[in-house]
């Protein structure tokens, strides 16, 4: 029995960003390289590695820079995949709130689609910091929650004082999840990560690999057609009496620098988001036997406070969703 339930009301208000595209700035070229070392914890915290099959390493992972890290590295400001960095901000922002997407939109659906997750095995892949995992291991899965951010790990970790024997968290980017088995996996979950995500056919070749045959791969992004930075807004014809959204982009992958502390001057956050249009996401699941098995689109729970706009902002909202959900159901001859 899930003891953190959601509501699966779904209506609509003013469609906003995942944690808000609030200031972002133009898509940049790839130039250099550096590294990072992921921190490899094992069950709970720092303790013996329970999966044997696989050593506990630790390895060098290279990773593309582009231009505007380069130039936020001269300002005193890296921007990152990693939400790491943000990583208080963004508990607080889950965890405090209690009018989230997540909570009111999101893991609602992503329950419902799951079924009954008592007894299975989950990935939770890209997991931050963990409040999804956490509802699943309440609810009786074995669940494996993994974040190349070890401040979000951290958090998880913290927080994991009821589920210690099923559920277990790591440090490690998602194109090498090595702590999970091949084939050991029910379902793998990656709720409104894979949009910052840069390696993403090798993050699904990974998923893939550990997937049972008929297992899962469900997938939570912002609707690529209306949620692209920078070259998606929200306009309104007063003729008409009606709100719109304006898309200036679509067919063209693009990746773009997000300001995470809009309003701030001081401890600028950035993060990076990659706009990829559906096609890519669909030839990148049949590549490795991931057939889609669903799409859904989510519109927005909110509603506008009452004033000259709100019926028609609150009708976009009902007709513009804010998600897609793309499920993969892996298949082998």
């Amino acid at each position: 029995m899930i003891k953190k339930s959601f509501s699966q009301k779904t209506n609509t208000k003013k469609p906003e960003s995942r944690i808000p595209y609030a200031k972002s700035y133009g898509p940049a070229k790839k130039a250099a390289s550096s590294t990072f070392t992921p921190r490899v914890p094992s069950k709970g915290a720092l303790g013996t590695n329970p999966y044997p099959h696989r050593p506990s390493r630790t390895k060098t992972v290279t990773k593309s820079v582009s231009k505007v890290e380069i130039m936020a590295k001269t300002s005193g400001v890296e921007p990152e995949t990693s939400w790491g960095p943000v990583a208080s901000w963004y508990d607080d922002h889950l965890e405090k709130s209690g009018n989230t997407y997540h909570e009111k939109v999101v893991y609602p659906n992503v329950l419902r689609i799951l079924g009954e997750p008592k007894g299975t095995k989950i990935l939770d892949l890209a997991c931050g910091q963990g409040q999804f995992s956490y509802v699943l291991a309440q609810s009786g899965a074995s669940v494996i929650g993994v974040d190349v951010g070890k401040e979000l790990i951290e958090i998880a970790e913290k927080k994991n004082k009821a589920n210690k024997f099923n559920l277990h968290y790591f440090v490690s980017p998602s194109d090498d999840i090595y702590m999970v088995k091949d084939n050991s996996q029910d379902t793998v979950i990656c709720i409104l990560a894979l949009q910052n995500i840069e390696k993403l056919q090798e993050t699904i070749n990974e998923v893939s690999r550990v997937l049972k045959k008929g297992g899962r791969f469900i997938v939570v992004i912002n609707h690529p057609s209306f949620r692209n930075p920078k070259k998606t807004h929200w306009g309104y014809d007063e003729k008409q009496d009606a709100q719109y959204r304006r898309v200036d982009e679509y067919m063209s992958e693009s990746h773009i620098k997000i300001d995470m502390t809009p309003g701030s001057y001081k401890d600028k956050k950035f993060t990076v988001s990659f706009h990829r249009p559906l096609q890519v996401y669909v030839k990148a699941f049949l590549k490795k036997s991931l057939p889609i098995t669903r799409i859904e689109e989510w519109v927005s729970h909110k509603e506008s406070e009452k004033g000259p706009r709100q019926k028609a902002e609150n009708i976009s909202r009902k007709e513009i969703p804010l998600f897609m959900c793309i499920e993969g159901t892996k298949y082998e001859a």
